[in-house]
């Protein structure tokens, strides 16, 4: 397990976002356990996990001149890794992010920021099926951009028909997905707590998808 990793397993148990229950996700599929990201933002901790987000995207070898974050969580995470890659940089880092409704009035459109003619980052908390980052991908093309690369807190490894869902994106759109952590590595760091019934929900998850 890396530090960041643990760094980022910390921030959760700090945070509380980790929740187990019976969650129905985006994807349709039925999961025993859930990621709340918006708990770091309750709890104030955002600033602490924009940081490994932003050290995990200048370690990596992507370029890119925007961020791109789905409505809605990916709104708030494209702001805050924005500004803390602008720190860390000494560079501007534009960011823009798509409405759920279209506006019809003003600018109009579903799209706030600049996407055409350039390279861009997704930004999201979780990748589970890969549902929402196709949406994305959809909105970046529409508008003229090309994505880059995508960067989640989470990695779910779930699967699409046998294969795990990053392997399944790379494949059919040739970029790759970069996460702090794996819900495999998960199971490690709640068995390393003591957590042990916790980790075997979760093992049995992903044993079972």
């Amino acid at each position: 397990m890396s530090t960041k990793e643990t760094k980022f397993f910390d921030l959760a148990m700090k945070s509380d976002s980790l929740l187990l229950g019976d969650f129905t996700l985006k994807s349709g599929k039925q999961s025993p356990y859930f990621f709340n990201i918006g708990s770091f933002f309750n709890t104030g901790l955002i600033n602490q996990l924009s940081d490994l987000y932003s050290e995990l995207i200048l370690e990596s070898d992507f370029t890119f001149d925007v961020i791109f974050g789905p409505a809605y969580k990916g709104i708030p995470l494209a702001s805050v890794v924005s500004a803390s890659l602008s720190s860390k940089t000494n560079k501007s880092i534009p960011f823009a992010f798509d409405r759920k409704e279209e506006k019809k009035h003003g600018e109009g459109g579903n799209i706030v920021g600049v996407l055409k003619g350039k390279k861009v980052l997704v930004i999201d908390d979780v990748l589970t099926a890969g549902t929402a980052l196709k949406e994305s991908i959809g909105f970046i093309e529409a508008e003229g951009g090309a994505l880059s690369a995508c960067v989640v807190a989470l990695d779910r490894e779930e699967r699409v028909d046998g294969s795990i869902a990053r392997d399944v994106i790379k494949e059919e759109h040739g970029i790759e997905i970069f996460s702090l952590a794996r819900i495999s590595t998960l199971v490690d760091y709640l068995d390393s707590l003591g957590k042990e019934h916790d980790a075997e929900i979760i093992r049995n998850h992903i044993s079972n998808c």
